[in-house]
């Protein structure tokens, strides 16, 4: 992929918001930012000297999962070692689409539309698609089954299934299960309307822009001494893009600040956790955000119970107390109390329990926990040694974000390489993941971290800062440089 073809990209995405910056402004901010050149460099890599420099690796690779991770990581095999037979297996005909731009969907600033692609358009060249579901894995005898009846073998296996919102979870959403871009006609009997919302899939995102268009205009006409209230819920499992909650809750607070309603709406943050965010100085910088814009925050609330009709959200308030002690250990056992906290709303964001697919989780590659098992560096599976995973489904810490993906896959290609050549590992992951906070409508603080639990920012600014900068970067640049770049196997 030429670099040109990531600028046309960018502009286009420019040319669709007059009202923010015109080409001409844009293509100046191209010319003179560090920042833009090295996103448009990122997005242009190996497109000369490293793509030449193919392995002689031969054999079957079979990947499971045709959305980025998958696909990106099916491209970047073929630019690495040209013998190699690659078959990605994906039931979904859009299961490429640009899922961060959810979020931007929710504020009203893009369309559904700006982010559904056609995965058919981005099959990389000599790669084989089945369009169908993996149903069995068979490990041991190095063979999957697609669709209950097609058995597909493979030398090397790669899982990146992505996982599946849980909503059933919840009590009073039983049975919703689903993925982003499925057919949601179930959830959507409960969610997405009456106040009740989630981003976390495509129809969800535009039905919450609606929902805080109706917050704003309830806002406008309220004349009650209480405040409505609006709340926002992270749950007690590992979930994709963690900062998205707080972002849909920061770019609620963006509209009604925009319509003058602020001052009449109560925005709470109740989460599972006991940190608004797992680095200490990301957390610091957003405690002061939201303090300084008047949200309120509750830890160690889980939300367990919702009824959508009532409009009432059910939370589980946990804490640990002294209970028996325990002689031979000469200490107290610590018992963990509950309160169940029955709170009235008139705007919500739900955001879902997640789970690996199940015919992941219950199969010899999953786990108890559902997650497929790597060696977090070097992503191959922790028994069956032809079996490597990334992406959301892969068990790693704090790396379900698209830019962990994006790190991940290098790796994974590098590592899967040298073991076809009978070669060491070499290729190490450091737990990278990046998550453009949006912390209003044209402010977003770039959070990168690895493992470390440190800031690692690829920029000589201040990570922890809202700058306008990075909304340029999330708004024009990071679509462009996914679509055409990480799913050629080339950012």
């Amino acid at each position: 992929m030429k670099k040109n073809k990531i600028l046309e990209e960018i502009l286009n995405e420019v040319d669709k918001h007059p009202e923010i910056m015109s080409r001409r402004e844009a293509l100046k901010y191209l010319t003179m930012s560090p920042l833009a050149a090295s996103v448009l460099a990122s997005a242009t890599v190996g497109t000369t000297a490293a793509s030449a420099a193919s392995s002689n690796a031969k054999g079957k690779v079979v990947i499971v999962g045709g959305g980025l991770a998958g696909m990106s990581t099916a491209a970047l095999i073929r630019n690495t070692a040209s013998n190699v037979e690659v078959t990605v297996i994906e039931p979904d005909p859009t299961s490429v689409s640009y899922q961060p731009g959810q979020t931007l969907v929710a504020a009203g600033v893009w369309k559904k539309e700006d982010i559904i692609y056609k995965r058919d358009d981005f099959v990389p060249s000599g790669v084989k698609l089945i369009k169908g579901s993996v149903t069995a894995f068979d490990p041991a005898n190095n063979k999957v089954t697609v669709d209950g009846k097609e058995d597909v073998s493979y030398d090397q296996l790669i899982v990146a299934t992505g996982l599946m919102l849980n909503y059933g979870g919840i009590k009073g959403l039983e049975g919703v299960i689903t993925s982003s871009g499925a057919d949601n006609a179930v959830v959507r009997q409960k969610i997405g309307k009456n106040g009740t919302h989630s981003i976390y899939f495509r129809d969800g995102s535009e039905d919450t822009w609606k929902g805080i268009q109706e917050l704003v205009a309830k806002a406008k006409a309220h004349t009650g001494a209480e405040k409505l209230q609006a709340l926002f819920s992270m749950p007690a499992t590992a979930i994709k893009c963690g900062g998205a909650p707080m972002k849909i809750m920061y770019l609620t607070h963006a509209h009604l600040e925009k319509a003058g309603v602020a001052n009449k709406v109560e925005l709470t943050f109740n989460t599972n956790g006991g940190a608004l965010f797992g680095i200490p100085e990301y957390n610091a910088a957003i405690v002061k955000q939201f303090e300084k814009r008047g949200f309120k925050w509750n830890f160690a609330h889980n939300l367990v119970e919702i009824d959508t009709e009532a409009k009432i959200a059910t939370f589980d308030k946990f804490w640990k107390e002294k209970g028996e002690f325990d002689e031979a250990l000469d200490e107290y056992v610590m018992v963990t109390k509950h309160e169940y906290k029955p709170i009235k709303y008139d705007f919500i964001h739900v955001t879902p329990p997640m789970k690996a697919p199940d015919e992941v989780a219950k199969s010899p590659v999953g786990s108890e926990q559902g997650w497929v098992p790597v060696e977090k560096e070097t992503l191959q599976h922790v028994k069956f040694k032809n079996v490597w995973s990334l992406g959301d489904v892969a068990a790693l810490p704090m790396t379900k974000t698209g830019g962990s993906a994006r790190k991940e896959y290098r790796v994974l290609v590098e590592n899967l390489v040298a073991s076809m050549e009978g070669k060491a590992l070499s290729a190490k992951f450091g737990g990278y993941t990046v998550c453009p906070l949006i912390t209003g409508l044209g402010t977003v603080m770039l959070a990168e971290f690895d493992w470390s639990k440190k800031p690692t920012p690829s920029f000589p600014l201040d990570p922890t800062q809202e700058r306008w900068i990075w909304w340029l970067l999330k708004v024009y640049a990071l679509k462009p440089m996914t679509m055409y770049g990480m799913l050629a196997g080339r950012a």
